[in-house]
């Protein structure tokens, strides 16, 4: 018959190896606790500073895209700062565990975007102040060559008008037939038959402006067969030609000259004969008459 305290004693050997165990599993259980605490606030607090990182990156590349779009002689040193950030917001989001050394780098970058923006802001200053002074200048230019068109304009109006009044009047132009007599004497006719020569005369009038010297003049005399009469010459002038009865030159002193010349001929047509006065190939004078 077995020992009832020997039972006793080996129960409660085994109710305290239980209860040891029981306080083992308890104490390995809350170790387990608290490890998976401490790693998940370890995550959070990884996701946490990933998370403020970015958000300074992305107003980095914000700030950098903004002043890029200003288009400033800058702009190629604002893209290779902007395209800095972009390669950092790259290496941070495939960054697991710690991204404090991305901190620093973000200060770093955030730093060098203070300076260029103060740059940039300044040189957009200064370009104000350029577009200012170069829209007065435009101004100014522009007003000084509306003047001078004018002034331009005023010239060749005065020279136009110089030019027109030193050109010479040929006034009072005249032709008449007559008959030779033996004495020399001259009768004035109307007939064709009778007449042997033709006298043109007219008037160069006074002009104080016109330029003094000889002056030549073409005259033509056009029967009523539409015959030129006289020398029959042609003067080219440039591409116009004319053909002329005759030329006469005249010493002009700025004072009124008349002119007279006789045409000889024989055998005139009867009917209307036309008479042109030409300043080189200008036609200055004209007149007709008759012969019957």
């Amino acid at each position: 018959m077995e020992n009832p305290n020997k039972n006793n004693s080996s129960l409660k050997a085994v109710i305290a190896v239980l209860a040891v165990l029981l306080i083992g599993s308890l104490v390995y259980i809350f170790k387990l606790s608290s490890d998976s605490d401490v790693v998940k606030t370890e995550l959070t607090s990884t996701l946490t500073e990933k998370e403020s990182v970015m958000k300074d990156l992305q107003e980095l590349k914000a700030t950098y895209d903004a002043a890029i779009a200003e288009n400033t002689s800058m702009s190629d040193e604002l893209i290779q700062e902007r395209d800095k950030v972009v390669a950092l917001m790259d290496d941070l989001n495939k960054a697991k565990g710690d991204v404090t050394k991305f901190r620093s780098q973000v200060q770093g970058l955030q730093t060098k975007m203070k300076t260029l923006v103060a740059e940039n802001d300044e040189l957009k200053k200064q370009n104000g102040v350029l577009t200012v002074q170069r829209d007065s200048t435009i101004v100014v230019l522009g007003e000084s060559k509306k003047f001078n068109e004018v002034l331009v304009g005023q010239n060749e109006a005065l020279a136009k008008t110089v030019e027109k009044g030193s050109k010479l009047s040929v006034l009072n132009t005249k032709t008449a037939a007559y008959k030779l007599k033996s004495s020399g004497k001259q009768i004035e006719t109307d007939k064709a038959s009778r007449a042997d020569v033709l006298k043109i005369s007219f008037t160069i009038a006074e002009n104080q402006i016109a330029k003094s010297g000889d002056k030549t003049y073409y005259v033509q005399v056009i029967d009523s067969k539409n015959n030129v009469l006289g020398d029959k010459k042609t003067e080219s002038f440039g591409d116009k030609s004319l053909t002329y009865s005759f030329k006469t030159t005249v010493q002009y002193e700025n004072k009124t000259v008349n002119v007279s010349e006789d045409l000889p001929g024989k055998d005139f047509e009867k009917g209307n004969y036309f008479i042109n006065v030409f300043d080189n190939d200008e036609l200055v004078s004209k007149t007709s008459f008759s012969l019957r």
